[in-house]
């Protein structure tokens, strides 16, 4: 048995164990070397005898083993010098490309496509008065302005290209071959003692029947569990029983807000909710006719089960079940009392989302889509009422940026993204129409930012193809949120809706503005001014077409 008689470690054999070199050398003295002097002297057990290390160690220090010890310690050296090297280069570049997006390096990076500007954005609910308060003055990226000029071509070409053609409306028959069952489902009248639209449908379960069991959004969503939960006890209690039948009382939205997204619509919606007769759906956004009934949960997780139109009008249930307390009322049956509770629903999809058109109806129209939401809720509810809140399509798109993009936001990556979006805009109006890039399903999940949704006219002329104008209340986040009182009123009355009381009217005004901009996000400032004039000469034409259809300059934004 072979030991080294420095590391005291067991050697197999043959193995001079050439890496230990703490006291061999060239010029190795045992006499003089401390760790070797009396070498002789020191003990080993081995099988519990005490015997001489040198009787059992067989120690060679030759020159070759010095040799060897010397090379494995210059390829040591080596290796350590490689690795810096490795460290070195993976810290240059880690500062080349922080380097290259925040602008910090000496020479313009060859990724800036353009530039853009941008003052504060608007909270979704900040009045203007707080812009001033708000605004910090960004400092100007020369490489973003040298881009002004080839973005401008860019904006150019687009702008000749605009048209607004009027859309061919679908007839009814059209649509219905396309959606047969939701015609089934919903009928052609409603009740005609409730203000909202409302009717009864024969109920075929028994006591021990699950009413909601095959609800696609109690399956897929968690925060509806508990909603319909609380459905299934009370489910049986509001049946309407007659002739030996069960009825339940089935709604559908009296009105709806529309759009558009980061324009204030969760705060319109929760100023709504206070008013004694209005009732929303289970929860604030379904997106049912742009998305679930096509089977788009998220759209980044493609497509799942199409959910009927059975399960939108679940989500309605709670009200109906207070619309159906005040029809069987003793005021109802003696004096015919009128219900004048109303069901909204807002999801702010609906205006502008038409993107799964493509995936399920005929593409025979050189691009844009045969049919649209709006064809068929006017379908089944021509009556409706719809709201739209929007806001500077500039600052809009900027919050929209802000609220969800997850990481490295600034105002340098959103100038490199509305660049992109603006590219991408211009290779597809060159080869189709407007409203075939507006509504493009491609075009649109490739663009960083969502350019598309603030091109508000195209849409609501789409709308006006079916809704009569005055079926329509179009107002600005701008003017809600520096006189809330007075679009609070407009919509009050454009929904037909009892007076208020002052301590009702103060409650449903003062409560704290819903859905601001979070402290993090706000704390980035402003977009590059550069970013905002490119915006601005983006939207320039749609907003004068959106002026003259409102017959009102205010949707010019020139003030903002």
């Amino acid at each position: 048995m072979r030991y080294c008689i420095n590391c005291c470690i067991h050697l197999l054999p043959n193995d001079l164990h050439r890496q230990c070199f703490r006291c061999r050398g060239p010029n190795h003295n045992n006499q003089k070397c401390p760790v070797c002097k009396g070498e002789n002297n020191i003990p080993l057990y081995t099988d519990s005898k005490q015997m001489k290390l040198l009787a059992v160690l067989e120690v060679r220090t030759d020159h070759s083993e010095s040799w060897n010890g010397f090379f494995c310690l210059r390829k040591g050296k080596l290796c350590s010098l490689i690795f810096g090297l490795i460290i070195m280069t993976l810290v240059m570049a880690s500062y080349i490309l922080t380097g290259a997006k925040h602008g910090l390096l000496l020479i313009p990076s060859p990724f800036h496509y353009g530039s853009f500007t941008s003052n504060p954005s608007l909270m979704d609910n900040e009045s203007l008065s707080d812009m001033k308060d708000h605004y910090q003055p960004s400092k100007m990226n020369i490489s973003y302005v040298n881009d002004y000029p080839s973005i401008k071509l860019i904006i150019d070409t687009i702008t000749s290209k605009i048209e607004f053609k009027t859309r061919q409306r679908p007839d009814l028959e059209e649509l219905r071959k396309q959606e047969p069952h939701m015609f089934s489902v919903i009928p052609n009248k409603f009740l005609p003692n409730s203000k909202n639209p409302c009717w009864y449908e024969e109920y075929r379960g028994n006591t021990t029947t699950d009413p909601y069991a095959t609800n696609s959004y109690a399956l897929y969503s968690k925060r509806f569990r508990i909603i319909f939960d609380y459905l299934r006890k009370v489910f049986w209690n509001h049946l309407y029983h007659y002739k030996g039948k069960h009825y339940r009382l089935r709604c559908l939205p009296h009105f709806y807000i529309i759009g558009q997204p980061k324009c204030g619509t969760t705060d319109l919606y929760d100023r709504l909710r206070l008013h004694p007769d209005v009732r929303f759906s289970a929860s604030k956004e379904p997106h049912w006719w742009t998305r679930k009934r096509f089977g788009i949960i998220r759209l980044r997780d493609g497509f799942h089960d199409r959910y009927p139109v059975e399960d939108y009008l679940d989500l309605f249930d709670l009200a109906a079940h207070q619309i159906q307390g005040v029809l069987q009322s003793e005021a109802a049956k003696v004096r015919g009392k009128m219900n004048n509770i109303i069901i909204g629903e807002a999801s702010a999809s609906t205006m502008w989302d038409n993107n799964a058109w493509i995936f399920f109806y005929d593409n025979s129209t050189e691009g844009e889509p045969p049919f649209l939401v709006q064809d068929f809720i006017h379908a089944f509810q021509p009556n409706a009422k719809l709201i739209i809140m929007l806001r500077d399509p500039v600052e809009r798109l900027y919050s929209d940026y802000l609220y969800f993009v997850s990481a490295n936001k600034s105002a340098e990556d959103f100038h490199e993204k509305v660049a992109e979006s603006l590219q991408l805009f211009e290779n597809c109006i060159l080869d189709y129409s407007l409203r075939a890039c507006v509504y493009n399903n491609t075009l649109n999940n490739a663009m960083p930012v969502r350019l598309q949704v603030g091109l508000y006219v195209v849409y609501l002329l789409d709308w006006l193809t079916v809704f009569d104008k005055d079926q329509i209340l179009v107002l600005r986040l701008e003017d809600h949120a520096s006189n809330l009182k007075y679009t609070m009123h407009m919509v009050f009355q454009f929904l037909d809706l009892e007076p208020l009381s002052e301590k009702q009217e103060a409650l449903i005004t003062k409560s704290p503005a819903s859905n601001t901009r979070r402290p993090e996000d706000r704390s980035l400032g402003p977009m590059l001014p550069t970013t905002k004039a490119i915006l601005r000469d983006f939207y320039r034409p749609f907003n004068t077409k959106l002026a003259q259809v409102l017959f009102d300059d205010a949707f010019l934004w020139k003030r903002t």
